[in-house]
């Protein structure tokens, strides 16, 4: 699973799948989708951080000192809440352009959903991670002399390993077209918790596999070898929590 703070956590295909309707609104109102999915991750974001200020008096040390939005992991009711959201944004804003009553159902009942996906997040509580590892970024890919791989093109990413041995998300893939040479893969910028990192590729985007057998080490950089691997480990979701932290419905005292 990613972590909120990946990036967001609904894609405009996924708001789609639950409102037919959206672009074609979103495109007669000039409605930016993008923006407000945007948004809405900004707001769940400030709402996130103060129910996990609440927490801080009732989870011991061990919460104390992971009690940050950087250690939520996006769990189901996480993403049903944040693409609710989204649309409750889009239809308030439809509404709001020309207060036009064709679109007060539909931002009433996307809020209303919102609410009711909120409580689900409330009832089966946050996603935390004790070791964050954010989602790697767009990896440099360079023809390399030597050995050659088969001419063609491959796509190729990477993902950052913390000492734990847990995945983060892999970064978006890049291209690169071969003709008697081989590629050599160079890593962005680590974070900080990582430790090692994964390099994957295909010759297709569904198609892309784990090339290195052991995490590589940091600093160093990826020479593909003359065969690729073609099965085997696809790239993983990302971290899964490593436990969900209750949020109580009692307001503390004191």
């Amino acid at each position: 699973m990613a972590l909120f703070t990946d990036g967001p956590i609904s894609s405009i295909d996924d708001l789609c799948a639950r409102d037919s309707q959206l672009l074609s609104v979103a495109s007669s109102e000039g409605i930016d989708v993008t923006q407000k999915i945007w948004l809405a991750q900004e707001e769940i974001g400030l709402e996130l951080k103060t129910l996990l200020d609440s927490l801080s008096s009732t989870g011991g040390p061990l919460w104390v000192a992971t009690q940050n939005v950087g250690n939520v992991v996006v769990t189901p009711a996480l993403k049903l809440w944040h693409g609710l959201r989204s649309l409750d944004l889009v239809y308030g804003d439809a509404f709001n352009s020309q207060l036009n009553d064709r679109y007060a159902g539909k931002r009433d009942q996307f809020h209303a959903m919102a609410a009711w996906a909120y409580e689900r997040l409330v009832d089966t509580g946050i996603g935390i991670t004790n070791c964050p590892v954010s989602k790697a970024a767009m990896p440099t890919v360079t023809m390399s002399v030597g050995e050659a791989v088969p001419d063609g093109t491959y796509y190729v990413t990477t993902s950052w390993i913390n000492s734990r041995g847990e995945e983060g998300v892999c970064a978006d893939p890049t291209t690169i077209a071969t003709a008697g040479c081989t590629f050599v893969v160079q890593p962005a910028s680590a974070p900080p918790n990582a430790s090692g990192w994964n390099v994957y590729a295909g010759s297709g985007l569904d198609d892309l596999w784990l090339q290195n057998g052991v995490p590589l080490a940091m600093g160093t950089n990826w020479f593909q070898p003359t065969v690729l691997i073609t099965s085997g480990t696809a790239p993983s979701d990302g971290q899964s929590p490593n436990y969900v932290k209750p949020v109580p419905r009692l307001i503390q005292r004191g």
